[in-house]
């Protein structure tokens, strides 16, 4: 890879964004992780930090200052409201999501020649939020009309990227796993957390979800993987690709791996809110550290807001199904990438990262 390659990864603390920085830099390319908070796990030699808030739009005109030398770009921030759910719709989340993007490439785009940008989505693109979608979702489909800030920032992009002699591709990842904690929707530590605290009280770990409910998910390195490749190859530009291990599965039938992995007690379902049993034994935790040594992370530094978006993936409190979020991954197979994962492997390898990380404890 020349040397005059430089990926500036906006988000670098997150799901995405940590695995694109790792991406990036074991193909040698130079990479700038730019994140309101440290990216902790980033210790890759060729990567570079910078501390970034894209809300703060004098911040970015000085940053894009020092950041001539950036070629490609991907986008993988995001800002979520407290309680998570609740927000995706809100006109205040929609609204900053846009600013923060326009934040960036603005001043960006005047002091940098950029080659590509890659937007980050997700499948809520086909409307799942707020009514059910089309099975499976193409990228193909037209919008469907709801509040969302994909669309705002989509048609910024576009005109932008015509406007100033960029390309572009937009990713939109199914159910993200990774090993970052304190984010806004990563499974495995809020699993490790609640599995680790059912154990702590002398309970055993059955499945806390409601009726079964068929996912996908993309593991975090493929993600990073597929973001090198947008930037790298001309058939995914201007191009939009869903993205996903490759198959489906029912939470319920990963549980027994999980417990197996976790080595906690299997048990019967018992359907519970993750979120409020997590809240609710905050407490507890620290107690959990110092037993098994583990870092000196709070129940919410682990947490982010994860653990709301585990009851929607686990279909708490629904008394049947929800519809089928199904998404089409043959348009990004057709141009040229075909990585895939074991969704079960992918969740209990990052389970045993967290574990190896000391963010969760290893029972004996």
């Amino acid at each position: 890879m020349a040397a005059s390659k430089t990926v500036l990864i906006i988000g670098a603390s997150g799901l995405v964004g940590t695995a694109a920085a790792r991406s990036f830099a074991a193909a040698g390319w130079q990479v700038i992780a730019a994140s309101r908070r440290k990216a902790e796990l980033l210790i890759e030699p060729g990567i570079h930090q910078l501390a970034l808030d894209l809300q703060d739009a004098r911040a970015c005109q000085d940053a894009a200052g020092q950041l001539a030398q950036v070629t490609h770009v991907v986008y993988a921030a995001v800002y979520e409201m407290p309680g998570l759910i609740p927000g995706w719709s809100d006109p205040q989340q929609i609204a900053t999501n846009d600013t923060m993007l326009r934040n960036l490439l603005e001043p960006l785009c005047t002091r940098a020649r950029l080659a590509h940008v890659t937007l980050l989505q997700g499948t809520k693109a086909y409307g799942a939020a707020v009514q059910p979608m089309r099975v499976p979702g193409r990228e193909s489909q037209p919008r469907v009309d709801h509040p969302n800030f994909y669309w705002q920032q989509e048609d910024y992009l576009v005109p932008k990227a015509a406007a100033s002699g960029f390309s572009y591709t937009i990713l939109r990842p199914q159910l993200v796993v990774g090993p970052n904690h304190g984010v806004v929707m990563n499974l495995p530590p809020v699993v490790g957390v609640y599995a680790a605290l059912r154990h702590h009280e002398g309970l055993s770990c059955g499945f806390p979800g409601g009726p079964d409910w068929v996912w996908e998910a993309a593991d975090a390195r493929l993600v990073g993987d597929a973001c090198l490749w947008a930037a790298t190859h001309p058939q995914a530009h201007q191009q939009t690709f869903n993205l996903t291990n490759g198959e489906v599965f029912l939470w319920r039938d990963m549980w027994p791996q999980i417990t197996t992995t976790l080595n906690v007690t299997p048990g019967p379902d018992e359907p519970t809110s993750v979120a409020a049993y997590l809240n609710k034994r905050a407490a507890l935790w620290p107690e959990i550290v110092q037993r098994y040594q583990l870092q000196p992370l709070t129940l919410a530094n682990i947490l982010g807001e994860s653990h709301y978006y585990a009851d929607m993936c686990f279909a708490h409190g629904v008394d049947r199904p929800p519809a089928p979020t199904f998404v089409s991954t043959v348009k990004i197979k057709q141009a040229g990438f075909n990585d895939t994962y074991n969704s079960e492997e992918s969740f209990c390898y990052w389970l045993r990262d967290l574990q190896h990380r000391r963010v969760i404890p290893t029972f004996d």
